[in-house]
């Protein structure tokens, strides 16, 4: 993997005012992008993914902001760095949204214009981003098209996006993504509303675009099994703090904090025929209060005293892994993983 950083993130914190209250949405999290990577970002619904990464292209909404840290952005190699959580001015958020950092959201209906045809959507991205002419322009949306599986670019060109299906439609929302021609591409539960046979299809098409185009991409998922087969890293996000990172190889076989364990046990894959799946008892805490401790720790039946008293720091495992668990200092008594994550570790079910 390349250890050249494209994105570094350094002890962000970002906090919305709603209804005269305070939400801690990301608690602190530092975290590197490296070029050419597929990094996962994993977790359950409002683990704070989504805000996490919007950050990057300016996109919180009005009433959020961040509040400490910071996160700089690496452009081409004649190009200085960029430090993003200091723009204020949408007119410089321009220059990064599409040109160098771009993002596919979640629902591909929504993301595309009903009223314009498919190719003139996808034109609109290349004149806006690369300096060429209305020709060149069409020429280069018909191989967007083709590079992301559509067939009979020219007929499609002149189609509607209720003319496609889900699947199609996402194809379509990641060939705009990529004629913006960016070098950091965000991926944000791009699969959510497909069958599994798509999934693979869309997942698959994100590898090789990655290499075809020299992306580094940021997949945003809650569904740990999605990342098995794709993801360089993954980053396993909790209560808006990321409390375990490593290789695949790292949090599939060598997992070590209870909330990746859980995430592990709930894996369909995993179940046992004629029995019930798991299912991560409790609600993940409330962000308004101050998290004391592990957040996860009222629902960790493993818990040790000090988790409810103060936070972990990182404890690093090998040069690539490192989780925050109280579970990793030496002074913590021995506690063994759930029986389906070390029938993981035994069995290689990934």
């Amino acid at each position: 993997m390349n250890s050249e950083k494209i994105l570094e993130v350094n002890e962000l914190d970002i906090k919305f005012e709603l209804r005269g209250k305070i939400l801690h949405a990301i608690r602190g999290i530092s975290l590197d992008l490296y070029k050419g990577e597929i990094l996962a970002i994993v977790g359950e619904s409002g683990s704070g993914k989504s805000v996490f990464t919007k950050s990057f292209m300016g996109l919180l909404e009005r009433n959020g902001c961040v509040d400490g840290g910071s996160t700089v952005y690496h452009g081409a190699d004649d190009e200085k760095e960029i430090v993003l959580t200091a723009i204020k001015r949408e007119k410089d958020w321009r220059k990064i949204r599409g040109r160098e950092i771009a993002m596919i959201m979640q629902d591909p209906m929504t993301s595309l214009n009903p009223l314009k045809s498919i190719g003139v959507q996808i034109m609109e991205a290349v004149l806006l981003h690369q300096t060429v002419s209305r020709g060149e322009a069409k020429k280069r949306t018909l191989q967007y098209l083709t590079d992301v599986g559509i067939q009979d670019p020219e007929k499609r060109f002149h189609q509607y996006p209720h003319e496609f299906s889900g699947g199609m439609r996402q194809r379509v929302v990641i060939a705009i993504a990529i004629a913006c021609n960016p070098r950091v591409l965000i991926c944000d539960e791009p699969t959510t509303a497909l069958d599994v046979t798509i999934q693979a299809q869309i997942l698959g098409l994100i590898k090789e675009l990655r290499h075809k185009y020299r992306l580094s991409v940021i997949l945003i998922t809650h569904d740990l099994g999605v990342v098995a087969n794709i993801a360089d890293r993954v980053a396993v996000m909790y209560a808006g703090d990321i409390v375990e990172i490593g290789t695949c190889e790292d949090i599939f076989y060598d997992a070590r904090h209870p909330y990746t364990w859980a995430l592990l046990s709930s894996l369909p894959q995993v179940g046992v025929k004629g029995t019930d799946l798991f299912s991560i008892p409790g609600t993940p805490p409330n962000l308004y209060a101050e998290v004391k401790g592990d957040a996860f720790a009222p629902r960790n039946p493993q818990a040790l005293n000090i988790d409810f008293v103060k936070r972990p720091p990182y404890f690093e495992v090998s040069p690539t892994h490192k989780a925050k668990t109280w579970l990793l200092d030496p002074r913590a008594p021995k506690v063994d993983p759930p029986a389906v994550v070390r029938k993981i570790r035994n069995g290689g079910l990934f």
